[in-house]
C-alpha cells in the first residue's frame, strides 16, 4: 500500500474494511458472535446472507481463540501489549476490556490517518465506547488519534516501516514486554517486499513475540480464481498469494523471517478441530442453510497462522481440541482427462445454473430441469426445462416450456429425475428456499419424438401419494435409483436432508408402476445418514458413494445394496487407497467401474478431478481435469453429469455456486470429458 502508491489505493483497502465491518455487525446480530460493540462502530447495518455470517463467524471465532490463548498464556506476567495492524472497525479493545482480560495488557491499533481519525471520533460520540476507555490523555499529538491508559489508536500507513516504528515509540509500545501482533486481512493488500520487513522487523525488534494471521490461500484453483478476480475488480488485489499460495509457503515466510515456532491450519480444519462439538451444532441450526459447498469452499481458502519466538512455555494455540481422523489427499494422479468446450452451446444462457438435474430420456438426449440459474440476463429459480440432443456428432440445445405453466413444478433445486419409459420421468423432492417443506412428486410427460429440434411440450402432472409414501418426497439433495427385486422395477429413494432434519438416512422402495411404498427387508451395516452423495444402479442393485454426513463432514464410504433371495443386503466396499472423503459429485457406472465426478472434498491442495473405483478389486485411482483448454474457471460442484456410453463420452452441465462475497459463478457452457483414455480395458 506503500508511499509510492495512489490514495485511491489505500482508499479501496479501506473499503474493504468498511464492508467487513458492516458484516461482522450483521453476524453479530444473528447470535454467532456475542458483541455488542460492533454496531457502535460500524455506523450503518445492513442483513447479510447465512454464507456470510458463517464466513465472518469462523474469522472471529479464529481470532478471538488465538488472542484469547495469548492473554491466558501471559496473565501471570506483569505486563503484555497486543499490537493490532490494519485494525479498522474492529471491537476487539472493547470485547477484551468488557470481559475483565485487560488488567495488564495495553492494546495498540494501527491503520489510516483517516481510518484512525474516523474511528476515534466515533469513540468520542458513544458514550458506552468512551467510558470503557476511561480517562484519555495526550491524543491529537501527531499520528495518535486517540490514546487512553490501556489503548492507543494510531493514524500511520503500515508499509512505511520507520515512521510506523517512530509513531508506536510514541505511543509507549515498549519492545521487552511480550507482544502479540495481529494482522486479519491487512498484509495482502500490501506489496511482497514491505509485509515481509514488518514481519522481519517484528521478530527483530522483539525478543518474545507471538505473530497471528488471517488471510486468503489457493489462488489458482477455480473458486481461488473466482476469488482473486473479485479483489482486483475492487481494485485491491491480493498481492501475497502470488509468493505464497499456500499454507506451507506462509509457513516457511515466517520461519525464514526469525519466527522459531509456526503453525498453520486453512478453516475447515480449524473448525473441525478447534470448535466444540456443542458450538458447531448451535452455529449449524442458527439459520436455515443449505450452501454447504461453498461454506467449505470459502474454509478451504482462508487460514489461520501462529508464529512465535522467545516464549516460555511455546505459544501454540492452534493445537486441536478433539483428535480428528487426517484424511489424507490423493495419493498421486494415474492421468488426466481432457475438458473441451461444446461450442454450439454456449449461447443458450438457461445451461448456467447449479442444484439442477439432467437425465438421459433416450439415447443422445437429455432433459435439464430446475435448479438456480440465469434467465433473460437476471439471476433466478429456474422454470424452464432444457432439451439437448446430439445430431451428427454435435449437441444442439432447446428451452421447453411447460404445457401447464402453473405452480406444480414450484422452481425447485435438489430434486431428481428418473427417467421411466421414452415418454415419462418422475421427478422426487426438491426444494424452493432451505426452510420450505419438500416439493413432493411431479410426472413429466414428453413426445416420443423429443429431441433439441423438435422438443415439443412437457407437461407437468402431480403424482398423488399414498400416505405411507409422502415422506419419501419430502427431502432434497437425496438419491433416486432404479433397483430390482423378484424381477419387479422399484425405485430407491435415499437419504438426503428436509427442512427438519439436516441429514437423513432412510430409505424407500416405491413400486415404480403404482409408486406405492413397500416394505423389502434389508440387512447388513446400515451406512451412515447422508445427503449429496451419488447413487447409480448396478446389477439390480444401487452403489452408494461419498456425501455430506451429519457433522457437515465429508464421508469417503462406499456402499452397495445388493439383491437377495428375501431381500436386500447393505455390504461395505473397500477401496485402496481409501476413497478421499467427499460431496457433491456426479456418478456413473460403466463395465463394473464407479466414476465419481468433482465435488467438494476438504483437501485444499487440489480439487476433485475424476476417480475410478474397480468394483471387483477396490483399486481406486484419482484421475486430473485438464482445463487447459476452457478460459474460464471450471466448478465441480452442483453441476449434473450424463455419460454416453458407446463414445465414452462424459457431459457437465452447469455446476457453481455462490462464491461467499465473491459473486455467483456459473459454469458458462456445458463441458465434454473424454473418459476413452481412462476406461480402455487393460
Amino acid at each position: 500500500v506503500g508511499s509510492g502508491s495512489s490514495v485511491s489505493l489505500s482508499r479501496q483497502v479501506q473499503d474493504t474494511g468498511g464492508s467487513s465491518a458492516v458484516s461482522k455487525c450483521s453476524t453479530a446480530a444473528r447470535g454467532y458472535i456475542q458483541d455488542r460493540f460492533l454496531r457502535l462502530l460500524a455506523g450503518r447495518q445492513r442483513r447479510r446472507a447465512p454464507l456470510i455470517h458463517r464466513g465472518y463467524y469462523i474469522r472471529a471465532r479464529a481470532v478471538d481463540h488465538c488472542v484469547q490463548d495469548f492473554l491466558l498464556k501471559t496473565q501471570s506476567l506483569p505486563r503484555t501489549q497486543i499490537l493490532s495492524l490494519g485494525a479498522g472497525f474492529d471491537s476487539l479493545y472493547f470485547r477484551l476490556k468488557d470481559m475483565g482480560f485487560l488488567h495488564h495488557t495495553v492494546v495498540y491499533e494501527v491503520d489510516f490517518p483517516d481510518v484512525a481519525c474516523q474511528k476515534a471520533a466515533q469513540i468520542k460520540r458513544m458514550k458506552e465506547l468512551s467510558a470503557l476507555v476511561g480517562d484519555t490523555e495526550g491524543e491529537g499529538l501527531g499520528a495518535i488519534s486517540f490514546s487512553g491508559k490501556d489503548y492507543k489508536l494510531v493514524g500511520v500507513d503500515l508499509s512505511e516501516l520507520s515512521e510506523l516504528e517512530r509513531t508506536l515509540e510514541e505511543a509507549g509500545l515498549d519492545n521487552e514486554i511480550p507482544t502479540l501482533f495481529i494482522a486479519e486481512v491487512v498484509l495482502t493488500y500490501m506489496e511482497n517486499t514491505r509485509s515481509d520487513a514488518l514481519i522481519q522487523w517484528a521478530a527483530e525488534h522483539f525478543p518474545r513475540a507471538c505473530f497471528l494471521l488471517y488471510e486468503q490461500v489457493h489462488p489458482e484453483d477455480p473458486f481461488g480464481r473466482v476469488m482473486q478476480q473479485h479483489f482486483r475488480q475492487l481494485s485491491s488485489a491480493l498481492r501475497s498469494l502470488e509468493q505464497y499460495p499456500d499454507c506451507e509457503a506462509q509457513q516457511r515466510r515466517f520461519l525464514a523471517r526469525g519466527w522459531t515456532e509456526c503453525s498453520v491450519m486453512d478453516m475447515n480444519g480449524f473448525f473441525t478441530c478447534c470448535i466444540p462439538e456443542d458450538e458447531q451444532q448451535r452455529v449449524q441450526t442458527l439459520e436455515p442453510f443449505d450452501e454447504y459447498e461453498e461454506w467449505h469452499l470459502k474454509c478451504s481458502h482462508y487460514f489461520v497462522l501462529t508464529a512465535s519466538k522467545g516464549m516460555e512455555p511455546a505459544w501454540t494455540p492452534l493445537l486441536p481440541s478433539v483428535t480428528v481422523p487426517r484424511h489424507a489427499g490423493p495419493v498421486g494422479m494415474a492421468g488426466s482427462v481432457p475438458a473441451a468446450v461444446c461450442t454450439r452451446l454456449s449461447e443458450i444462457p438457461g445451461l448456467r445454473r447449479y442444484g439442477h438435474h439432467s437425465v438421459l430420456v433416450k439415447p443422445n438426449v437429455i432433459l435439464t430441469t430446475g435448479g438456480f440459474g440465469e434467465e433473460d440476463g437476471q439471476h433466478c429459480r429456474m422454470r424452464n426445462f432444457h432439451v439437448l440432443s446430439k445430431h451428427a456428432g454435435y449437441w444442439k440445445a432447446a428451452c421447453v416450456t411447460q404445457k401447464t405453466p402453473d405452480e406444480r413444478w414450484g422452481e425447485r433445486l435438489y430434486h431428481t429425475v428418473s427417467c421411466l419409459s421414452d415418454t415419462l420421468a418422475l421427478v422426487v423432492g426438491g426444494r424452493t428456499s432451505p426452510s420450505s417443506a419438500g416439493l413432493g412428486m411431479l410426472w413429466l410427460k414428453f413426445p416420443k419424438t423429443c429431441n433439441a429440434s423438435e422438443p415439443g411440450d412437457i407437461a407437468v402432472e402431480l403424482v398423488n401419494l399414498q400416505p405411507a409414501a409422502e415422506p419419501s418426497a419430502l427431502r432434497w439433495r437425496h438419491s433416486t435409483t432404479e433397483v430390482t427385486f423378484k424381477g419387479e422395477q422399484y425405485l430407491f429413494v435415499y437419504g438426503g436432508r428436509s427442512a427438519l432434519e439436516p441429514v437423513l438416512g432412510d430409505w424407500y422402495f416405491l413400486h415404480t408402476r403404482e409408486l406405492c411404498h413397500t416394505v423389502l427387508a434389508v440387512e447388513g451395516p446400515v451406512p451412515e445418514s447422508r445427503h449429496s452423495h451419488s447413487a447409480c444402479s448396478w446389477e439390480g442393485g444401487v452403489l452408494i458413494a461419498g456425501g455430506l454426513g451429519a457433522a457437515e463432514q465429508p464421508l469417503g464410504s462406499v456402499f452397495l445394496l445388493r439383491e437377495l433371495e428375501h431381500g436386500f443386503q447393505w455390504q461395505r466396499i473397500e477401496t485402496h487407497p481409501p476413497l478421499v472423503p467427499r460431496y457433491s459429485h456426479t456418478a456413473h457406472v460403466h463395465e463394473g467401474k464407479l466414476l465419481l465426478i468433482g465435488g467438494v472434498w476438504f483437501h485444499a491442495a487440489s480439487v476433485p478431478g475424476i476417480t475410478v473405483i474397480d468394483l471387483m478389486n477396490g483399486l481406486c485411482l484419482d484421475y486430473v481435469i485438464d482445463v487447459e483448454h476452457l478460459e474460464w474457471p471450471l466448478m465441480l460442484h452442483n453441476h449434473s453429469s450424463v455419460f454416453l456410453p458407446n463414445e465414452k463420452e462424459l457431459l457437465v452441465l452447469g455446476g457453481g455456486g455462490n462464491c461467499f462475497s465473491f459473486g455467483t459463478h456459473l459454469n458458462p457452457e456445458p463441458v465434454s470429458l473424454s473418459l476413452s483414455s481412462i476406461l480402455t480395458s487393460h
